[in-house]
């Protein structure tokens, strides 16, 4: 499960990826204790549901606060620093990007990841119009970046929106399974 998250080190068998939920459970309890404030901050500052960080936390790292991807995604909620970070950081008026030390902050790291949840529902995925889908969107997004996303529907992002805005929620989350191979995605679709 990890591994298909984009956390290298727990799971090595991506076959066994579905095996692990008691590790999950672990991270529900646990860093909903001790970041509760953090993502609380950061969720009321940037205008996210609190629950969909907590959701992005324990699909992306499971709550390890050192988790780092083979591509280089550190932290709970697995920023890199180069794409996401440095998307935040214009957007905060900063130029550059948040720095390796920054990322293994968990309050940065939270901040950051919160921030880039914000980007994607009110810059990609502004359009779309059922809030449920909007989620399961933003979810799949942070994981596989929007524009992964939206060619899934189409080449052209307000052609995308639309053919979103048309399906109930059972019918984008199998449109999405049918037409991706991505071990990763499939894998955050089996737990939402």
């Amino acid at each position: 499960m990890i591994l298909c998250s984009g956390f290298k080190t727990f799971e090595k068998n991506p076959s066994k990826c579905y095996e692990k939920q008691t590790y999950n459970y672990f991270c529900k309890i646990n860093f909903v204790n001790f970041f509760s404030k953090i993502i609380q901050q950061s969720s009321k500052k940037y205008n996210v549901d609190p629950n969909l960080v907590k959701s992005i936390i324990c699909v992306e790292s499971s709550g390890n606060i050192k988790a780092i991807s083979r591509s280089k995604a550190i932290g709970l909620m697995q920023i890199k620093q180069f794409s996401a970070g440095k998307e935040v950081y214009r957007f905060q008026g900063k130029s550059g990007q948040p720095s390796i030390y920054d990322l293994y902050n968990p309050k940065t790291n939270i901040e950051i990841g919160t921030a880039y949840i914000h980007i994607l529902q009110e810059k990609n995925l502004s359009g779309i119009h059922n809030l449920e889908i909007l989620r399961y969107a933003t979810i799949v997004s942070y994981s596989n970046g929007p524009n992964m996303l939206l060619k899934i529907f189409s080449n052209n992002r307000l052609s995308a929106i639309k053919k979103i805005n048309k399906l109930k929620k059972q019918e984008f989350l199998n449109y999405i399974k049918k037409n991706t191979q991505n071990c990763k995605l499939g894998n955050i679709l089996k737990k939402l």
